[in-house]
């Protein structure tokens, strides 16, 4: 592009914040222009403040980026357009109409804004279409909010798009989540190493409301979720009840083929990828692919008693968090031609 698009993030010190900053530091498309974070850090260097925890170095364009306040008008006078929020639910559920009362476009992390009925959970190799959503908020003329899924709701629309001509009558999740998720600080090593807790407030129901949401379907939705002591890489066991009877061939193909929203500079060549070894897929794997961290990964692929099940895993802070964001943001400026 001869002129990138400014962007903000907000939130930008904790896990999530620093996959935006990472991904941002390089986009062909888009121009880092403005940070914020806690008002203790404001005014700092941002590499003299944040606990980096990615699993490499951090990129140079961002170290000397100062952090900033939240202030509507000073991002405006910067020429801010798009704002990428990984702020905490509570505080985006005051920030992010804000910003979008302002004329601001938000692609946001946050679950606070997910069910409103104008409001897309948005992955666009799943429903591309509820992009126009934007419009009943009122753009062009005004700014909008655009929201991703729980990260473990990605890995599972991401698997099932593709399988929607089926017939999806019923969904058994259990979810081993790593502790990434949880966001810095985080859990306690007390609590954590050595462990697996088998309980993390709400996420059951997001993903029971969630999916249906993404991929218009209204199946029985039965899961469990369980932290494990894992950094990053959700890991998800998946038994599948399908009106129509399938072989597990077909559905190697259909992720094989699974290639909807090309052009996007984070969208991988191979969005779901299935590997045939039976240890596959595995944390290990969470950053492996291109773009890193954005391809969703399945394996154990069975059938049994007419039921279809499979491994997969997505990474929650890439795929399932600000990368998936930023590809949302990268699908809206394709579909609006501001590039």
């Amino acid at each position: 592009m001869e002129k990138k698009i400014k962007v903000a993030v907000m939130g930008a010190t904790g896990a999530v914040g620093q996959v935006f900053m990472w991904m941002l530091a390089d986009h062909p498309w888009f121009e880092l222009t403005y940070a914020t974070a806690s008002a203790s850090r404001v005014g700092l260097k941002y590499a003299s403040t944040v606990h980096w925890v990615m699993p490499f170095e951090m990129p140079k364009k961002i170290r000397d980026v100062e952090v900033k306040e939240f202030n509507i008008e000073a991002m405006q006078e910067e020429g801010v357009q798009i704002v990428f929020s990984a702020l905490p639910a509570e505080v985006a559920s005051e920030a992010e109409p804000q910003l979008r009362d302002n004329g601001f476009f938000v692609f946001s992390n946050a679950a606070s804004m997910r069910y409103d009925p104008n409001v897309p959970i948005l992955i666009p190799e799943t429903n591309i279409e509820q992009l126009d959503l934007v419009q009943a908020q009122g753009y062009p003329e005004k700014g909008f909010v655009v929201t991703n899924a729980n990260c473990v709701t990605t890995g599972l629309a991401m698997a099932l798009a593709p399988l929607r001509k089926y017939g999806i009558k019923n969904i058994m999740l259990h979810s081993y989540q790593s502790v990434s998720g949880a966001g810095y600080p985080g859990l306690s090593s007390f609590d954590i190493t050595d462990n697996c807790i088998p309980f993390i407030r709400g996420e059951e129901e997001k993903i029971e409301k969630e999916i249906k949401k993404i991929l218009t379907i209204d199946p029985e939705v039965y899961c469990f979720t369980v932290r494990v002591p894992v950094m990053f890489g959700h890991l998800e066991a998946v038994w599948l009840d399908l009106e129509q009877d399938v072989e597990v061939e077909d559905i190697v193909k259909d992720w094989a083929d699974f290639k909807n929203v090309p052009d996007l500079p984070s969208t991988a060549a191979q969005p779901v990828e299935y590997g045939s070894d039976p240890t596959f897929p595995q944390p290990k794997y969470a950053f492996w692919g291109n773009p890193s961290g954005m391809v969703v990964y399945t394996g154990r692929l069975k059938k049994k008693n007419g039921k279809i099940g499979f491994l997969l895993m997505v990474n929650n802070i890439v795929k399932g968090a600000a990368g998936g964001s930023i590809q949302n943001a990268e699908a809206f400026v394709k579909k609006f031609g501001l590039i």
